[in-house]
């Protein structure tokens, strides 16, 4: 019996198996591939082609890290298998889309659409497409929220919908008066709380979602005024916004600083200057530190801000076009992606130290798979 225990352990596919926690995935976004990285050898250990425009790509993981769900702005819809680096499933379901998200349940993954417009929902398995829901303008800020709940605002119209996809037939709630043109969202990771940015106002807008009937929340009105606004080179993505502590940790568009605003009562707490107009503001996992980078010309620079002081407590250039930021889960290294560089760097936290580069074709976005059991990423 033994020995029959013995045999079976041995076999091909028991010494092929391999976990995926430790695992993440890079868009090459010049190339149309993802790199397959491993962050505790800080490496890349293979690579996925054929993915068409991933010239703004995002993705989010199944439950159990396995597959990833990538939304190319092509419109191109792509589950890959991470552990047999291959495309398993590919639609083109739109002619341009801006992001998704998948379900707390795993079985359902939105896409939001900028061409012809809308959201459309898919089977995770099959990725045929289980519901279509219109909206005749452009889709930004898809989220997730518990119940099966996506949540996105309508750029054209200023409404935000939530979309309850927990029966047959998708349930959809409108709130309008958000605001003019809401270019990103966010939702905070217990599901409550939703911030939309506005590139028509100079203010944010919120939602308390466990209401009943969630209403429109002005939060920092008048941010910029009496300032000349800034030519607007990139959009912040408040994807990447930071919790920190108490406070939310937001980049202000136009404008060369970051913007805290306490989180139990959405009321400004404070504002730290920065080099430039911030992209990405990213709270470290333990709050501690918040990480920004910049808008192009700037976009060579990366400052650390302590959260107890609001002040910049780190200033360095990794190298020309730092585009994106990711935290391993317990916050000890940052990778980011140096596109014009060609090249992922990693960093320590605590000591800044550079621990390693790794080669990479033209890189933005970074995704370990740990953002599969977050809400909101």
């Amino acid at each position: 019996m033994a020995i029959a225990v013995l045999a079976t352990c041995s076999t091909p596919q028991a010494l092929r198996a391999q976990a995926t926690g430790d695992l993440g995935l890079v868009v090459e976004r010049a190339s149309g591939s993802l790199l397959v990285v491993d962050q505790s050898d800080r490496a890349s250990i293979g690579r996925i082609t054929g993915l068409g425009d991933l010239s703004h790509a995002s993705l989010v993981y199944s439950p159990d890290e396995r597959f990833a769900y990538v939304f190319g702005r092509d419109g191109g819809l792509t589950k890959v298998d991470i552990l047999a680096q291959k495309i398993v499933r590919r639609v083109m379901q739109a002619g341009n889309s801006i992001g998704g998200a998948i379900s707390d349940d795993g079985r359902l993954v939105a896409v939001s659409n900028y061409e012809p417009g809308g959201v459309r929902v898919f089977d995770t398995d099959t990725l045929e497409m289980v519901a279509d829901i219109p909206t005749g303008c452009k889709t930004i800020g898809l989220v997730d929220v518990p119940g099966t709940k996506f949540v996105f605002s309508l750029w054209d119209t200023g409404e935000t919908w939530i979309a309850d996809l927990s029966g047959d037939a998708p349930q959809i709630t409108k709130i309008p008066g958000m605001g003019a043109n809401p270019y990103d969202a966010l939702v905070t990771g217990d599901g409550r709380t939703y911030i939309a940015g506005l590139f028509g106002e100079d203010h944010l807008t919120a939602l308390d979602l466990w209401q009943e009937h969630p209403k429109p929340q002005t939060i920092l009105p008048g941010y910029a005024k009496g300032r000349e606004g800034l030519p607007v080179y990139k959009m912040p993505h408040l994807e990447g916004w930071a919790l920190a502590g108490h406070d939310f940790v937001l980049p202000a568009m136009g404008q060369h600083e970051v913007l805290w605003v306490d989180a139990r009562t959405l009321k400004e707490t404070g504002r730290t200057a920065t080099h430039g107009q911030p992209v990405f503001a990213m709270a470290r996992p333990d709050g501690r530190q918040v990480w920004v980078n910049f808008a192009h010309p700037l976009n060579d620079t990366i400052q650390v801000i302590d959260t107890v002081t609001k002040k910049i407590i780190h200033h360095f250039e990794p190298g020309p076009g730092v585009l994106h930021m990711e935290f391993t889960p317990r916050g000890h290294e940052v990778w980011l992606s140096v596109r014009d560089a060609g090249k992922i760097m990693v960093y320590d936290t605590g000591t800044f130290e550079k621990l390693r580069e790794i080669e990479a074709e033209s890189p933005s976005g970074i995704f370990f798979t740990a953002r599969a059991h977050k809400t909101g990423l």
